[in-house]
């Protein structure tokens, strides 16, 4: 499971450390694809595989193709170096604007990677709703 809040640099290459939390569980293989809200997603290969399985639905839906393609050609399968970095490539360092400092948070089943000034903002945005909830989604009322 994958928790907390790390702000790691990236390198001239676009690299970073994983935080040490982490690199146990991504140590065999990750794919980092695209996110929601313009943030990156890192799974383990077997999260991602099951993501997908229960993302998909028939390909002869529009929006499922959409998806599909998005998700897929937009994927990368990268392996952590022995000191515990990966690399993000070029094209989804521009889609979540990232350079320099970037936010690294866990998400249970999946790590997100965002450009620290939008995570700023998505959090800002979304405290009143969290301190409101009053239902977690499958508890009941």
């Amino acid at each position: 499971m994958f928790l907390g809040t790390h702000f790691p640099k990236l390198d001239d290459k676009g690299r970073f450390f994983l935080p040490a939390k982490f690199r146990e569980e991504l140590a065999e293989g990750l794919v980092i694809s695209l996110g929601q809200e313009r943030c990156l997603t890192i799974w383990t290969v077997e999260a991602f595989k099951e993501f997908a399985r229960s993302a998909s639905g028939p390909s002869t839906v529009k929006h499922v193709r959409d998806f599909q393609r998005m998700l897929a050609a937009n994927a990368s399968a990268e392996v952590p170096d022995k000191q515990g970095r990966i690399t993000i490539p070029a094209r989804l360092r521009t889609y979540a604007d990232l350079e320099g400092e970037i936010a690294v948070i866990g998400s249970f089943d999946r790590v997100e990677v965002w450009n620290p000034e939008a995570w700023e903002r998505y959090q800002d945005e979304q405290e009143t709703a969290f301190v409101d909830m009053d239902n977690v989604p499958g508890q009941g009322s």
